[in-house]
């Protein structure tokens, strides 16, 4: 997982910033009251390196239904944790040996796509009330499932082929609808990319994976940002508790795809499902 010298530098510098971070703003007492969030994201960040869904697909329904976090909190924390792992999962993809980067060049007008509707989602639909929210957070993963067990989800394209503006209106939707799932959940971005990439464009469902996942996490650090610098919506707490789980994500995220790398795709969608 180590021979890249590019990921290599990322992952000791990174955690030579959370070291001086959490010298500066936390605790080890802190961390102790709140060790739910770094036992969460183990599980969490490994599941956002190895399929399509984000930590958020953990962190959020755990947090927000089974710990009773506010369903803000569990959304700020879903976006700033990705921010770190699914980044450095990205940065892992990108630098591997083998690595054809030129099937990953749609992924940078995904973004802004995206973006533009998660803001869309920020300014609209944050009135919703949460017992709607969670609804739709478990009608998306649920729906995701039942398609992945009963649907025809086998790509055999190693790179994205766009054919005319039917397809690029489609993309253009999704990306929009995927930025406002973010807006909701912290996640669901991903999902939806990765599912219209394998079903409609019959993309490899690795590569569709990789390129979920360098979605999930620029949404993710244009959103943590965007909540930081525009809504001024995040408190020292978000920053300490997101501080417990960072090492964790950091090195958890890409050992998912590390795997994912090493194993049959079919065990993957099992994985998805599951």
């Amino acid at each position: 997982m180590f021979q890249s010298k590019i990921f290599r530098a990322w992952f000791f510098i990174m955690l030579l910033v959370w070291g001086g971070l959490f010298y500066a703003f936390n605790d080890l007492e802190f961390l102790a009251g709140h060790w739910y969030y770094p036992a969460i994201m183990v599980v969490g960040a490994f599941v956002a390196g190895l399929t399509p869904e984000g930590g958020g697909a953990v962190a959020f329904p755990v947090l927000s239904v089974f710990f009773s976090i506010d369903r803000v909190l569990a959304r700020d924390f879903s976006l700033m944790i990705q921010s770190i792992g699914m980044t450095s999962a990205s940065i892992y993809i990108l630098s591997r040996q083998g690595a054809v980067l030129r099937a990953y060049k749609p992924v940078l007008w995904f973004i802004p796509v995206a973006f533009a509707g998660f803001v869309i989602g920020m300014v609209t639909l944050q009135t919703m009330p949460v017992y709607i929210i969670q609804a739709l957070f478990l009608s998306l993963i649920t729906t995701f499932a039942i398609a992945y067990v009963f649907g025809e989800h086998r790509g055999d394209r190693d790179e994205l082929s766009i054919s005319g503006t039917r397809d690029r209106l489609m993309l253009t939707g999704i990306l929009l609808l995927a930025g406002m799932c973010g807006s909701l959940f912290g996640t669901g971005t991903d999902i939806l990319i990765y599912t219209l990439l394998v079903t409609h464009f019959r993309l490899r469902e690795k590569t569709a994976t990789h390129m979920s996942i360098m979605l999930m996490a620029a949404t993710s650090v244009l959103g943590y940002a965007y909540r930081h610098f525009v809504d001024n919506g995040l408190s020292s707490e978000q920053v300490r508790t997101w501080l417990c789980a960072y090492p964790v994500v950091l090195f958890m995220a890409p050992f998912g795809t590390y795997i994912l790398q090493r194993i049959h795709v079919d065990w993957m969608l099992k994985g998805i499902v599951f």
